[in-house]
């Protein structure tokens, strides 16, 4: 089994930019993701896709390049596809990779496992045709696929972003309905100081929104009653705008209504969690440095909190100073002159932040949905089901996997734990961190006989 100083779990922007600085500072870095290539979400498949689509996907994407050329760095092994699937004591992770098991080592750990879609259980949300706004990105990034006749519902700017490219392309979409009111506006309002502080992001942002006016795309703000109609597939959306009904006729529905931290890996390793109000998610408990409260195990970018691919970058530089000031690689002096022009990067990165957490908050219809809505799609619970075991006791969402098995299919609980928390916590009367999160254990993700089988205390061979 190969031992590293540090092992780096997601090759995103805040695992590439660890990984890149930690080696620079002499200390040996294996960085395992579960992607074919590096570059998380933000910047998928970049090395490829940039000549292909680099045009239509943007400038903030194609600026990825210069984060994968860091990976190619002599101390460090970078294992592409690797599905991490238990992390223990010492730190051993264990992965499979082409079919097989593997298990690597370290004296410290940073998560980089990014961020998940919030999940918008809407009545309808099921049907086929319907999908995340990110799956959208993905099937551009990736593949090249165009969705036509694509509705876009929810909020925030990853929906403009996406409206905008989808212009680019040729095939923009045939309506946008947005979620945010104007009261969420003028509430935002008293955090116009730190939105004039990231005036890139704003003004990126009516970059944006002047393609789609340009482009003739309808939009509907401040949309309520949303629901997807159709019976083998999505056909329409209807909803309630300015008090008018509307149906929007439709063969794709993209939905958005913003993203929070992957946290399971960090759950498995009993790292503190707490409620963050204005993100409407659980974050992790760190400190300046992106360490945890458990020994040894950092974490960066949007899994520690929703800040942004650049903040991310600039959080997973901060984290490798530190360890490799407590490596004895870097003095605490040094380690503090290095980190003091991150930091203020970081701290402008994240300034208008605030302002868009409350400009596009989650929308209300889908943190309660009805109680019809189903919010586990592996085992089909609904919210009338949640709201029910409440009812018979129910306090948390442990003890909702025994009344209904909620969070105890294939996804382990990533796309239905918040619903189940704030369901539990508006029947109950209590708080989210009093309610609580599922108990997360390995395997995090699948893992089958076979893979465990062929385990090896060697990594396999890497694809670089």
């Amino acid at each position: 089994m190969s031992t590293h100083d540090l092992i780096v779990i997601g090759a995103g922007p805040a695992g590439m930019a660890t990984a890149s600085k930690a080696a620079d500072l002499g200390l040996t870095v294996a960085v395992l993701d579960e992607q074919p290539r590096a570059g998380g979400q933000v910047y998928r498949d970049v090395d490829r896709v940039a000549a292909l689509r680099g045009d239509i996907l943007g400038a903030d994407y194609t600026q990825g390049a210069t984060l994968t050329a860091g990976l190619h760095h002599q101390a460090i092994e970078h294992v592409p596809g690797a599905t991490v699937w238990a992390i223990e004591d010492g730190f051993r992770v264990s992965y499979t990779r082409a079919g097989r098991g593997a298990q690597i080592a370290a004296d410290r750990i940073l998560l980089a496992t990014g961020a998940l879609e919030r999940p918008m259980p809407l009545p309808g949300w099921t049907l086929p045709g319907v999908m995340t706004a990110g799956a959208g990105q993905i099937l551009l990034k990736q593949s090249g696929v165009l969705a036509k006749s694509a509705a876009l519902v929810g909020c925030g700017p990853l929906l403009y972003l996406i409206a905008a490219q989808m212009v680019r392309a040729g095939t923009p979409p045939v309506a946008m309905i947005e979620t945010q009111t104007r009261s969420d506006l003028i509430e935002a309002a008293r955090h116009v100081g730190g939105a004039l502080r990231g005036w890139p992001y704003m003004l990126k942002g009516l970059k944006m929104l002047a393609e789609i006016t340009r482009a003739k795309v309808p939009r509907y703000p401040g949309a309520t009653e949303i629901r997807i109609e159709g019976t083998d597939t999505a056909e329409a959306v209807s909803f309630v705008h300015r008090g008018r009904a509307h149906r929007i006729a439709c063969r794709t529905v993209f939905l958005h209504h913003g993203v929070v931290p992957n946290t399971q890996a960090a759950r498995s390793l009993g790292v503190s969690h707490r409620w963050h109000a204005g993100q409407s998610c659980f974050a992790p408990r760190l400190d300046v440095w992106g360490q945890s409260d458990v020994t040894g195990v950092f974490i960066a970018g949007d899994g520690a909190g929703i800040g942004g691919a650049k903040a991310a970058e600039l959080a997973g530089r901060l984290a490798a100073l530190k360890v490799a000031e407590e490596s004895g690689r870097l003095s605490t002096d040094e380690r503090d002159r290095q980190a003091a022009p991150l930091r203020s990067a970081h701290a402008r990165e994240l300034a208008a932040r605030p302002f868009l957490d409350r400009a596009y908050p989650p929308f209300a219809g889908a943190l309660a949905p009805e109680d019809a809505t189903v919010i586990c799609r592996c085992e089909e619970v609904t919210a009338g089901d949640i709201r029910g075991h409440a009812r018979l006791g129910c306090l948390g969402p442990n003890q909702a996997k025994a009344f209904s098995r909620a969070g105890m299919g294939p996804c382990q609980g990533r796309y239905c734990g918040l619903t189940v928390t704030s369901l539990l916590a508006a029947a109950n009367g209590t708080s989210h961190d009093e309610t609580g999160y599922y108990r997360i254990r390995p395997p995090l993700k699948p893992v089958t006989l076979g893979e465990l089988a062929t385990l090896e205390h060697s990594a396999p061979d890497t694809a670089e």
